[in-house]
């Protein structure tokens, strides 16, 4: 599986709703479009939120992105991530 970190942003209609039971349901999302949330963290700066996840490919991760959004009101911004212990093996060092 490859990690993918999701930069989000919270629609400010969506911001009052707010709790716990939306990262269950983001969790449930993001597992239902095959993925695993590794870790999430809350932001201060120009993003929200950061989600570490793990997908099979990037079909999936749009997929999720997208359900996300619609159900949660939340953008992302998702980019690949490689380990650094994996960058030196693919760089030979």
């Amino acid at each position: 599986m490859a990690t993918y970190l999701m930069f989000g942003n919270y629609s400010p209609a969506k911001m009052g709703e707010i709790s716990s039971g939306r990262t269950e349901g983001a969790t449930a999302i993001i597992g239902d479009c095959g993925g695993k949330l590794v870790g999430g963290y809350v932001m201060l700066g120009e993003k929200d939120l950061v989600l570490i996840v793990e997908f099979p490919g990037v079909e999936e991760v749009i997929k999720a992105s997208m359900a996300l959004s619609l159900s949660l009101g939340i953008t992302f911004t998702t980019a690949p991530a490689l380990s650094i212990a994996d960058f030196d093996k693919l760089v030979g060092a």
